[in-house]
């Protein structure tokens, strides 16, 4: 089932998140990776929070665990995000079937 995930990263800077994606090889825009359905991310008051939407929890756990969160902490993130996880009842995808 997918999962929407949103990560509230106070303390932290869009500075640091464009920083993370360069060093994943994302871009803009691009594609995102395996397992990824979309992402955005916006300014807070407090630091910078992403809304993402992924096939699966586990794939979205195993990528946090195994890549952005080394370098996050490489990065000098001011702390882990807040996470708040929920399930996806439905979500539309750019151009499909037409």
């Amino acid at each position: 089932m997918a999962v929407a995930i949103i990560m509230e990263f106070d303390g932290s800077t869009l500075e640091q998140y464009d920083e993370i994606n360069k060093r994943m090889g994302l871009t803009p825009g691009g594609p995102g990776p395996e397992g990824s359905i979309s992402h955005w991310a916006t300014a807070t008051d407090n630091g910078f929070q992403v809304t993402d939407v992924w096939e699966s929890r586990e794939q979205f756990d195993a990528f946090a665990r195994d890549t952005m969160g080394p370098l996050s902490m490489e990065l000098g993130f001011a702390a882990p995000p807040k996470m708040t996880y929920c399930d996806v009842h439905n979500y539309f995808t750019p151009n499909a079937g037409i």
